[in-house]
């Protein structure tokens, strides 16, 4: 019989022993399978939400100048402008206005900026909307005016002019769009005076020395470049994933309690069923070749269904189980859909975690009762 005819027929006789313990299987994929798809969630959905990041990000400018005053960010004066744009290898500085504003009907904090974007500016009056924000004010029809008060007996009505696409939503879900006029009213903010200022650098790896002669000129200033906010969102991560990857370690720990069980002994069942086939005439290697087909079986398929159930949680239901843990907004949570980020290195990766154990921990054992005496193993 060749190799390929044997294997297909060791096959055919683990299926159908796995069917006459279907309950036992059943579970037991079961069991796999919960415990890949919460290691595999948070791997998909931690992925997604640093590609997501990273492209969110590559907008930003390449350096960000701020005021400080005793250790704190104040505002900065226009006069700073002139003296950056003089810089080298500088190509453009633009003020902006921005700041929070915390809304005591809800508790929820909103970003409130004037956008650098022509098309994003809304008419004096107008505001433009995240999409968390006439969610959480419950807006019952369209057109609703949206009212803040900034204390008590205060009361600003502003027209809502649209909401911003829900596919940007991981960014913008408490964002709250003013013209300069209307922020600079709210906030009391003089002409003159900006939050921080944006620096365009024509060549990225220039920034360093740009930073140096910045720093020369504003030496009470704090710069900021989109490296360091890309470092600080990734100990963001790191630190939230942790903590999700910790809630699932419980997963792995009970796992591994039952691979190392498994790895212990057979079952009395499982013995009898090894020392029948050896009393037949079944051969040592065939015997362990079988075992291992069963246990390819089972953690193959508990990989592929948690895999899958995975896949739909974090893409499909919106990560419903992990996602508000890793976005971090305390009262706003936005709704939007994340696009994959899986690749090859992952998978492997969830594999070498979850199936290679399983099926490793079934050799030892089998093999033990395999060598032993048939009529020994089946007393």
């Amino acid at each position: 019989m060749s190799a390929l005819n044997r294997h297909r027929a060791l096959l055919d006789f683990t299926v159908a022993a796995l069917a006459r313990r279907r309950v036992k299987t059943l579970a037991l994929v079961a069991v796999f399978a919960a415990v890949v798809f919460l290691l595999a969630s948070a791997m998909f959905l931690a992925a997604s939400l640093r590609r997501e990041a990273e492209a969110t990000l590559a907008s930003a400018p390449d350096l960000i100048v701020q005021s400080l005053s005793l250790g704190r960010q104040t505002m900065i004066g226009a006069e700073a402008v002139p003296q950056l744009a003089a810089i080298r290898g500088v190509t453009g500085v633009e003020g902006r206005l921005w700041g929070y504003f915390y809304d005591r009907i809800n508790g929820a904090n909103y970003t409130v900026m004037v956008p650098g974007t022509a098309a994003l500016i809304p008419p004096p009056g107008q505001v433009i909307l995240g999409e968390a924000v006439p969610r959480l004010r419950d807006f019952k029809w369209q057109g609703t005016p949206l009212f803040l008060s900034r204390h008590e007996g205060d009361l600003v009505r502003f027209d809502v002019a649209r909401t911003l696409d829900t596919e940007l939503a991981l960014v913008s879900a408490d964002l709250i769009l003013m013209n300069e006029a209307d922020f600079r009213s709210f906030f009391k903010v003089p002409a003159g005076q900006f939050t921080d200022l944006a620096v365009t650098v024509r060549n990225p790896r220039e920034l360093s020395t740009v930073v140096e002669k910045a720093t020369a000129r504003l030496p009470e200033a704090r710069f900021v470049t989109r490296g360091d906010i890309t470092r600080t969102y990734q100990k963001l991560f790191d630190w939230r994933e942790g903590v999700m990857v910790a809630l699932a370690f419980v997963a792995m720990l009970a796992f591994a309690i039952f691979a190392a069980d498994k790895a212990s002994g057979l079952s009395a069942e499982e013995a009898r069923e090894i020392g029948i086939l050896k009393a037949i005439g079944w051969d040592t290697r065939d015997v362990i070749a079988m075992k291992l087909w069963e246990g390819g079986l089972i953690s193959g398929g508990a990989f592929v269904l948690g895999t899958v159930l995975a896949y739909a949680h974090v893409f499909w239901a919106g990560a419903a189980f992990f996602a508000p843990l890793l976005q971090g907004w305390a009262v706003i949570y936005p709704e939007f859909r994340l696009s994959p980020a899986i690749d090859a290195a992952q998978l492997l990766t969830l594999f070498l975690l979850t199936t290679l154990p399983y099926a490793a921990a079934t050799v030892v054992p089998v093999w033990r009762s395999a060598a032993a005496d048939p009529d020994a193993v089946m007393r």
